[in-house]
């Protein structure tokens, strides 16, 4: 794991001629927002040693690295899911490459169903907590001293201060930004009815198939994260129609703009 990861960074710091501070992980839906960094380098995933190929819908896969705000930054377009048939090791990979290249934020994005008819499609919400039921855990196996302590806390996986400078800017900006608990599953397929009521009655606000292992390795990393989920759909709880990816392709996009907003800010914060 160490050497594929020395080799995976490596081959990144050919291209570029400095350390990104921070990273940015793209969900389904929202790659368009890596158009604000600025003097883009791309880096298709499929060029570096190690790095798999996104098969997810609308996930490009290729770094972006560049400024934001006259910060380095590094952009996924793109992750990685547990339902396309790789590993957790494999899905976390470039979380452990970025924090090789010495980030010290990790932003986190995604799409995501509404268990909760106040979170609606369109809007984003931010991370409080999670529920991992994605039945597995992707720091189970060998652990190297050298990616982070055997057993990581996760008494605050979601950075409270990042949090709270969230809330800061969406005030800021008058735009509403409610938290919600995301829920982990390993997908494909969307949730039953029955499925859903037991995630209301577990606790969760938000239901998606991405986000936990990546926060894992990044608490395990050390690094600080923020995640935010835009709503793409109320779970069939409220409704009995059945959903599709145009119709959370559409919803994600009309979060676009306050997430621009949202992320500019943070990074010009942080």
């Amino acid at each position: 794991m160490l050497e594929k990861i020395a080799e995976a960074t490596n081959s990144i710091k050919e291209k570029i001629d400095f350390n990104p501070e921070v990273g940015i992980i793209l969900g389904t839906g929202l790659n368009d927002i890596a158009r604000i960094i600025e003097n883009p380098v791309i880096i298709d995933y499929k060029d570096i040693p190690g790095m798999l190929v996104s098969t997810a819908p609308s996930h490009k896969g290729r770094f972006i690295v560049g400024s934001i705000e006259n910060k380095k930054v590094i952009i996924m377009q793109g992750r990685l899911h547990y339902y396309e048939g790789y590993s957790m090791k494999e899905i976390t990979f470039p979380v452990r490459v970025m924090k090789a290249l010495e980030i010290k934020y990790l932003i986190v994005t995604n799409a995501a169903g509404s268990l909760n008819e106040e979170l609606r499609p369109g809007k984003m919400v931010i991370i409080s907590d999670h529920i991992n039921l994605m039945g597995n855990n992707p720091l189970i196996g060998e652990n190297p001293d050298e990616l982070g302590e055997r057993f990581p806390s996760m008494n605050e996986p979601y950075s409270n201060k990042l949090i709270e400078l969230a809330q800061e800017i969406a005030s800021e900006n008058n735009f509403e930004l409610k938290k919600g608990i995301y829920a982990g599953l390993p997908g494909p397929n969307l949730e039953t009815r029955s499925e859903c009521k037991m995630l209301v009655y577990l606790g969760a606000d938000l239901v998606g198939m991405s986000t936990v292992p990546e926060v894992i390795v990044a608490v395990h990393s050390g690094l600080k994260v923020l995640a935010i989920s835009v709503v793409t759909n109320l779970s069939n709880i409220f409704h009995n129609e059945p959903h599709s990816q145009n119709e959370i392709r559409k919803n994600a996009a009309m979060a676009k703009d306050q997430l621009e907003t949202m992320i500019i800010n943070l990074i010009r914060k942080i």
